[in-house]
């Protein structure tokens, strides 16, 4: 696993945009959207749609990971 982020490509809404996460968040975030039975890019764009403007996407998609164990485990 890496320490340092990796650009990853998304297609969100038919656009293909990048985002620069850890080997960590990027299989939690693949692994949350198969619970969901959900694409992966289809999570994205959703985590896009509900973020601010300042916050960034790969910052967005870390916290929708560390809420979603976070709320797992009921912290």
């Amino acid at each position: 696993m890496s320490r340092r982020p990796v650009k990853r490509s998304l297609t969100l809404r038919g656009h293909r945009t990048s985002v620069s996460l850890e080997d960590e968040f990027w299989q939690a975030f693949r692994e949350i959207a198969a619970e969901r039975s959900m694409p992966i890019n289809v999570l994205a764009a959703e985590i896009d749609e509900d973020r601010g403007i300042e916050t960034g996407l790969a910052s967005a998609i870390r916290l929708f990971v560390l809420r979603h164990y976070r709320q797992r485990n009921g912290d």
